[in-house]
């Protein structure tokens, strides 16, 4: 009886992982599988990027092959996402608005950078509330880019 007890208890407390919140305790990163889903983003999104016409605009703008801006990308989700901090420790602080400032972006490049970020998301991150919660940010995020109208 204690048993069924125990493990009724313990059951009832541990949230499904497609219902899994951040929490100071685990984070984003840990929710989507550490490393390996962090690097999934990165590639489905260039991948994504590289196929999808309305992206094309975008996708010419990059340098190619896109083999080091995958590693960068997916080096900034690491820490972003609250894990390792491989930015930060290969190419120094994100200042992220400076480093873009060299390319026109304006909403039209924005909106095609998220259309990619919102295909792999729907595509990569399982977890419907971590899911919107990282739309919602990196939509702030690409927002900030912005430095044409």
């Amino acid at each position: 009886m204690i048993n069924i007890m125990i493990k009724q208890l313990f059951t009832k407390t541990k949230p499904k992982p497609e219902n899994e919140v951040p929490t100071p305790e685990k984070t984003p990163y840990e929710i989507i599988g550490g490393e390996a889903g962090a690097r999934a983003i990165a590639n489905r999104f260039y991948d994504i990027m590289a196929t999808d016409e309305y992206a094309k605009p975008l996708y010419d703008m990059h340098p190619q092959p896109l083999d080091r801006i995958r590693q960068v990308f997916f080096e900034f989700l690491s820490g972003w996402l609250g894990g390792p901090e491989l930015f930060v420790e290969n190419h120094g602080q994100p200042m992220l608005r400076k480093r873009h400032m060299a390319f026109p972006i304006d909403e039209s490049l924005r909106d095609q950078w998220m259309h990619c970020m919102n295909k792999t998301l729907d595509i990569e991150i399982d977890n419907p509330l971590l899911r919107e919660g990282l739309r919602q940010s990196l939509t702030q995020l690409a927002s900030h880019m912005i430095n044409q109208h």
